[in-house]
This record gives structure tokens, C-alpha cells and sequence, in this order.
């Protein structure tokens, strides 16, 4: 019976250290959404990039893609981000869709401009770049190689 106990006691102080390290994995990780003020940005093509994602500057997490939606009029993807209230972008901020390495996660890279105006709740994100894949990249390599794309003369 008392061996019985001590297993019981032993499987809780396991449970308990696991259920710590995962709120602490939580907490640390900044899987959250971050609480802000919403602004959008309009892109040609998002490349995997989904709900929940990083918005970054200099690599640091300023905001969350909160939203996705595709503009029934220009069929361009609207992305809603949240930006924490403490950082004021200038009005020409540039937003970029970038990559942690070749087959990392998607993020929002943005890159904020000089303007003394700021960007407010429910702003428009102008200065907007897509998302280049590597077919994009490995492309535009091979066209520069062939002499643009001019047939070669024997």
C-alpha cells in the first residue's frame, strides 16, 4: 500500500514539472497574439504565410497577422495585423513578406520609413513588397544568366 503512495506522489510532482515547463514554453515563446492597434497591408502573393504569424522589425516581435482575406475587387490578399500599441510606425513603413531561412515560417518584415506621421487603427499599409519564392529567385537568376532571356546566337 505505501509503495502505491509514493507512486501516486511521484506521478504528481512529474505532471505538476510538466504542466511548468509548458506554461513557461508558452510564455517564453510568444505564441500569442499580440494586443494592439489593427492596420492592413495588401500583397500580390502571401506564400504560406497564415494567421498567426510574426510581424517583426529588425527581427524583433512588434505584432501578430491576425487576418487573411482575399479582395473581391483586385484579388490581392488583405492581411490584418495587430501592432503593439507601444510602437508608432511612420506612415511610409515598408512591409515585406520574408522567411526564417530556406523552409523556415513566414513573417511580416517591416521596415520603418522617416515620416513624423504615424500610422493609426484601421491605416493602409502602401509601401507593400510579395513574397519572392526560390522558383521566383532561382528564375530571375537564370534569366540574368541567359543574357535577359535573349535566344543565344550559334
Amino acid at each position: 500500500m505505501r509503495k502505491q503512495v509514493i507512486e501516486s506522489v511521484m506521478g504528481a510532482v512529474v505532471l505538476l514539472v510538466a504542466g511548468y515547463f509548458l506554461v513557461f514554453a508558452y510564455t517564453s515563446a510568444q505564441v500569442r497574439e499580440v494586443q494592439g492597434y489593427h492596420i492592413k497591408a495588401n500583397f500580390l502573393k502571401v506564400g504560406g504565410l497564415r494567421a498567426g504569424s510574426d510581424v517583426r522589425i529588425s527581427g524583433i516581435k512588434v505584432g501578430s497577422v491576425i487576418d487573411q482575406r482575399l479582395d473581391q475587387d483586385t484579388f490581392e490578399a488583405t492581411l490584418t495585423l495587430s501592432i503593439r500599441p507601444d510602437i508608432l510606425l511612420p506612415a511610409d513603413t515598408v512591409a515585406s513578406i520574408a522567411t526564417q531561412g530556406l523552409m523556415g515560417d513566414k513573417y511580416i518584415r517591416l521596415e520603418p520609413g522617416t515620416l513624423r506621421e504615424r500610422l493609426k487603427d484601421g491605416d493602409i499599409l502602401k509601401n507593400t513588397r510579395d513574397f519572392k519564392s526560390l522558383e521566383d529567385t532561382v528564375g530571375e537568376f537564370i534569366f540574368l544568366a541567359t543574357g535577359n532571356g535573349e535566344d543565344a546566337k550559334p
